[in-house]
């Protein structure tokens, strides 16, 4: 196939993130191809290291996946999108559209969408993160319209190290943390977390869909490309 009848995805995640790119390869069809630029994060996933990875780094990162002329482009951090809140998010996208003269998915977004569709109203979040980060999940989910009834973190202390979490004890931490929590839905958050592999056995054991941050930026994807694959099940 030449370059003519491929899509281009430009994806923008951390450069601690391991888990995300992978993801986006093996479950969209082969005419897609990933291509990536990172932000510099050091360290733990903090509301510092966000904020800087946000006014330093993105701006490079825009500016490089702009050279390939994307058909989309992917703003791969669930938690650096929620930082300042969905307006600023959607100002944020607006910005990288400009930047590299494509349109742009969002996790936060992708996740809204997903949410939507189930037509959930209350929302149980588990994630990798700290208590201060959480908040910052649960603050933009609310603005979104959303009650978020349940939040807990695994408090992971370096962002690399959460892609060495594997999917039985992501499942087994769900199965744990949800014990009497009602909600319409889980949200699973992180796209350095292999979470993705876990969603069967956790919708098994729960009852109660769940939306992941890869999975619902894949649904994203594919309706933006027209994409003809299966969506992943709920």
């Amino acid at each position: 196939m030449n370059q003519k009848g491929r899509k281009r995805v430009g994806l923008i995640v951390p450069s601690t993130n391991t888990v995300m790119e992978p993801d986006l390869y093996r479950h969209l069809p082969s005419e897609v191809t990933i291509h990536t630029a990172r932000m510099m994060l050091r360290g733990g996933v903090t509301i510092e290291a966000e904020e800087r990875m946000l006014d330093e780094y993105l701006p490079k990162a825009a500016q490089e996946i702009s050279t390939l002329r994307p058909h989309l482009v992917v703003f791969g951090c669930t938690s650096a999108g929620a930082l300042r809140g969905p307006s600023h998010e959607k100002e944020m996208l607006q910005g990288l559209s400009g930047t590299t003269g494509a349109p742009v998915i969002s996790i936060m977004g992708a996740v809204e969408a997903q949410l939507r569709r189930l037509g959930a109203r209350s929302v149980a979040v588990l994630t990798p993160y700290s208590a201060e980060v959480n908040e910052t999940i649960r603050r933009s989910l609310e603005a979104l319209g959303f009650q978020v009834v349940h939040i807990r973190g695994m408090d992971v202390p370096e962002a690399f190290r959460i892609a060495d979490i594997a999917a039985d004890q992501i499942v087994e931490y769900a199965r744990e943390q949800m014990k009497g929590v009602e909600a319409d839905c889980l949200f699973i958050s992180c796209a350095n977390l292999r979470a993705l592999e876990a969603i069967g056995p956790i919708q098994k054991a729960l009852g109660m869909p769940v939306v992941t941050s890869i999975q619902a930026v894949l649904e994203e994807v594919r309706k933006a490309l027209d994409l003809q694959a299966p969506a992943l099940a709920h």
